[in-house]
């Protein structure tokens, strides 16, 4: 049986003479046979190249706003908590990589339901896997989502938020779409999104842009009826400028300062929404790592090895405070009302 497989596949012949007609068929477009697939290599790989393509492409535009944008903010803002703030994220994000160099994968049947230890300083879960290199992994995916999340509200809520706030003809129905989206509960709506597309990463960041949008947009429109009637504002008006740019130069300019304040919220929102999805089934597929899924594996294994639920879950409850505490903070420094008061 095993010799006529070989002979099939041609695995009987001498190694150049395998090498000579591969090569020879690849000249002709004959890239082989998957044995597994039970098709052309060519056709199964033309056949996924589109969502290849479409994941590397959202990875690039995905770096080149957040990388671009805080590396010009850090440069226009030496020195200053802003520079100081995109210098963080940036070191965190490099070396996360270093900081573990054990696989978050990786079984040891012989290791599980260890407890923290010098060797493991998280233990283990039940499949022997190191839970430092798990919890470590699963906060840079939670990081990755959060900040994807953050962009396309700053985009799409800051867009929605200036249009309903500064041209009155579409005010009513923008807000009434957002009204209708703020009616249900965030995380019940984003349980839904993502039970309807499926559970993956970009699905979680779809589900949560599309919950958080309204209340971003609420935010900038709330501060764009504001500064419309401010004089600088119609002074720009009666000398003729455009709406584009009075919105551009004028207006927007002058809304980021809550809109900063609430997205900084919204990073914690979004972290702990993610979290509660995975927890669900409904974030990353495993073995992909992140806090929830952590979470979900541990709690029917509370009584051999809490450690497996609680260390996630303490991790998570310790970056949301501290994300909501950079929120008041940034609110006092931003708010002038707040500066004024003894």
């Amino acid at each position: 049986m095993v010799a006529q497989i070989r002979e099939q596949l041609g695995l009987d012949q001498p190694l150049l003479t395998q090498a000579a007609h591969w090569y020879g068929g690849l000249l002709h477009g004959d890239f082989g046979r998957s044995i597994l697939l039970v098709q052309s290599v060519f056709w199964a790989t033309a056949q996924r190249l589109p969502v290849t393509v479409a994941l590397s492409l959202y990875a690039l535009a995905v770096t080149l706003v957040v990388g671009i944008g805080a590396g010009v903010l850090a440069a226009l803002r030496q020195n200053t908590w802003v520079d100081q703030a995109a210098m963080m994220v940036a070191m965190l994000g490099i070396s996360i990589p270093r900081i573990t160099t054990a696989d978050p994968n990786k079984l040891s049947f012989r290791a599980k339901f260890l407890p923290p230890s010098a060797d493991f300083v998280f233990g283990t879960d039940n499949l022997g896997r190191s839970l430092w290199s798990r919890t470590v992994w699963g906060a840079r995916l939670s990081v990755e989502i959060s900040v994807a999340v953050v962009v396309l509200n700053a985009a799409f809520g800051t867009l929605v938020g200036a249009l309903a706030g500064y041209f009155r003809r579409v005010d009513g129905p923008l807000m009434r779409v957002n009204d209708a989206l703020m009616a249900f509960p965030a995380v019940l709506l984003a349980i839904g999104i993502t039970a309807v597309l499926g559970p993956s990463t970009e699905n979680v960041i779809l589900a949560l842009a599309v919950v958080y949008v309204p209340r971003t947009a609420r935010i900038v429109r709330a501060s764009v009826l504001v500064l419309r009637e401010m004089e600088y504002v119609q002074a720009a008006v009666a000398a003729g400028a455009g709406h584009w740019r009075i919105l551009r130069t004028h207006v927007i300019p002058n809304a980021l300062a809550p809109l900063i304040v609430q997205l900084s919220f919204l990073f914690a929102y979004a972290v702990l929404t993610e979290a509660t999805l995975s927890f669900l089934g409904l974030g990353a597929v495993p073995p992909t790592p992140t806090w929830g899924n952590i979470m979900a594996e541990g709690r029917q294994y509370m009584r051999e090895a809490p450690w497996i639920i609680t260390i996630p879950g303490i991790l998570l409850m310790v970056t949301v405070m501290g994300l909501n505490l950079l929120g008041d903070g940034l609110r006092d420094v931003l708010d002038p009302r707040l500066r004024l008061q003894p």
